[in-house]
């Protein structure tokens, strides 16, 4: 089922059992086994975990769906955290997914209908299901399925990073971390332990788990632990004496105490009590040394068997790996500390500065700021088209005369004989809803809109219900009489877009509006946001991503940017004409 080339999906934001299983991985020498989480209903988030000292990002996504295709093509286990109201629905989910072959459920109590239809919809779909209500397994020196056998030192005084000759499955997952120990013990440790769990129906059972392992040849014994309750340990019995299992198996089922207690007394586990003779432990481990497997008089004599059965074996017991070694990386995991600021655009470490990974040769050679604009805030290369287009927006967008607040503040600034930076601050101090905001809020509206799927007449109708002015709509001095230059240009640019999307839906809404006024127009606000929206959609990012991106401002970022190269410009102009302190003539006043 496991091996060192298995990686996990964990369904539900458990950092902490990712961190367990990237430590066992560190420690073991293996790549990092986590791969992914699904945090249903939440947006894509990356979290910091260590993969020894280092710290990586592991994604989370809202559903199996989201997770790209390079990540699922390598996955072939999910841990299933979700609670038992959902784990159901969650592991029909996981069941379709083509590459998922072992999924384990850890939630107790899911309802026995539920269990009965996953087990006949598996039947279709023959994937590898441990649980409900399991500890999940382990595979030594290579898997690590969840939260298993606790701290590190527990693993290392189990040997559990190398692997062993003995198989080991049980049903209770606490007594399951007793008996490695033991098993660590007195022979050579275990190869694979699975701890099937305690609900009274488990979809996988003692003979799937061991014909399953009985195959392979570094296996050289069984050790099962049973309990009290239903008859799984007599069927492993019949195929002892059948000669199915060939193995030697130590087994013995606890509970022995229920012969004494009146009838149908139940243990903590689910299933734990014996509706009939056959089901108590005491006849079954009767049942099973009948047929051939070793069995003790007693639990406390349970070590010994194993010890006796792997010494007939004669085996040699497999030296530890260095417990220095050892050591030397628990001491590095128990000593590491979290960054505390993270950069995933650039890197100054190195012989050459990189953006988003690249060197700043590369970009000098293309020569283009925009081509640093779309590594530095999308994170990828562009194509020609988005790149000659963030060109020109930067162009088009860099003044709009001295008059507008933020010309005027810089302006003033400057000849208060402040320096440079402080010229910049107070002009980029003014950008907001009304003024350089038209952008930002032309953007989100017009991609809610066309997302939604409302009608350019019907957006317009919503608009007017709200009182509220079309954000990228209208202009003070152009109209359809006196066109403005800079849309024209960003429409011939427009021609070069595999996809207009937005811009034929706003160029829609700016034909309803013009009926009302002649200057009702797509401004160069509008046009730019809508030909972002559809660049970004071009370049293959999905509606989250822009979302996000739109809330941390991106879209008032290309204004920023452009309209801090005319207030640089502003301010050295006032400097270099040596212009006095302003003030405000009375006569520019109105005092009541």
């Amino acid at each position: 089922m496991f091996n060192k080339n298995s990686f996990a999906i964990i369904y539900g934001l458990h950092l902490g059992t990712a961190q367990k299983m990237l430590d066992f991985d560190f420690i073991c020498e293996r790549e990092p086994s986590v791969v992914a989480f699904i945090d249903p209903g939440k947006d894509i988030s990356n979290y910091k975990l260590f993969f020894g000292w280092k710290e990586m990002f592991i994604t989370s996504y809202p559903n199996f769906e989201s997770i790209p295709d390079s990540i699922l093509k390598k996955t072939d286990t999910v841990l299933n955290y979700a609670s038992f109201r959902s784990a159901y629905e969650a592991t029909l989910k996981a069941m379709d997914v083509e590459n998922i072959k072992n999924i384990i459920i850890i939630a107790e109590w899911i309802p026995e209908s539920q269990v009965r239809k996953i087990i006949a919809y598996n039947k279709e779909k023959k994937k590898n299901i441990i649980g409900p209500s399991t500890v999940w397994a382990m595979v030594n020196g290579e898997f690590r399925v969840g939260n298993t056998w606790g701290s590190l030192e527990n693993i290392i005084s189990s040997k559990l990073y190398q692997k062993g000759s003995v198989w080991f499955v049980s049903k209770s997952g606490g007594m399951s971390n007793e008996l490695r120990k033991i098993i660590a013990d007195t022979t050579n440790g275990t190869h694979t332990s699975v701890a099937i769990g305690w609900d009274k129906y488990s979809i996988a059972t003692f003979k799937d788990i061991i014909l399953n392992y009985e195959k392979i040849d570094e296996i050289k014994m069984i050790v099962l632990l049973g309990e009290v309750g239903w008859n799984e340990e007599n069927e492993i019995a019949e195929m002892i004496q059948d000669k199915i299992i060939t193995k030697p198996v130590v087994a013995f089922c606890i509970g022995t105490i229920s012969d004494l207690l009146p009838s149908g007394v139940q243990f903590w586990h689910a299933w734990a009590k014996a509706d009939s003779n056959t089901e108590s432990s005491n006849y079954k481990n009767a049942n099973l040394k009948k047929s051939g497997a070793i069995v003790p008089e007693s639990f406390m004599d349970l070590w010994e068997k194993i010890k006796e059965t792997f010494e007939k074996l004669n085996l040699e017991k497999t030296p530890s790996i260095e417990s220095g070694k050892m050591r030397k990386k628990v001491e590095i995991i128990n000593n590491r500390k979290s960054t505390k600021m993270t950069s995933t655009i650039s890197d100054e470490r190195w012989e050459e500065l990189t953006y988003n990974k690249k060197p700043i040769s590369e970009y000098i050679q293309k020569g283009s700021i925009a081509n640093v604009i779309g590594n530095l805030w999308l994170k990828r290369d562009l194509p020609q088209y988005a790149l000659q287009f963030i060109n020109t927006i930067i162009i088009l967008l860099a003044d709009h005369g001295p008059a507008v607040s933020g010309a005027t503040n810089t302006i003033i600034t400057s000849r208060a004989g402040n320096d440079l930076k402080s010229g910049l601050i107070s002009g980029l101090a003014t950008i907001g809803p009304r003024f350089g905001g038209a952008i930002d809020g032309a953007g989100k509206y017009f991609f809610e809109a066309v997302k939604d799927w409302i009608s350019p007449k019907e957006y317009v109708v919503n608009m007017k219900k709200k009182w509220e002015f079309i954000p990228g709509i209208g202009h003070k001095v152009k109209s359809k009489f006196n066109p403005d230059k800079r849309c024209e240009l960003l429409l011939e640019l427009a021609k070069e877009f595999p996809s207009k999307k937005h811009l034929e839906f706003a160029l829609e809404v700016e034909k309803i509006t013009l009926d009302k006024k002649p200057n009702l127009i797509l401004n160069v606000d509008g046009m730019t946001a809508v030909l972002l929206l559809d660049m970004m959609k071009d370049i293959g990012m999905t509606d989250s991503e822009i979302e996000k991106y739109m809330e941390a401002g991106i879209f008032n970022g290309f204004f920023i940017l452009s309209r801090s190269i005319w207030f640089i410009g502003h301010f050295i102009d006032q400097k270099l004409l040596n212009e006095p302190l302003y003030r405000t003539e009375w006569d520019d006043i109105l005092y009541v």
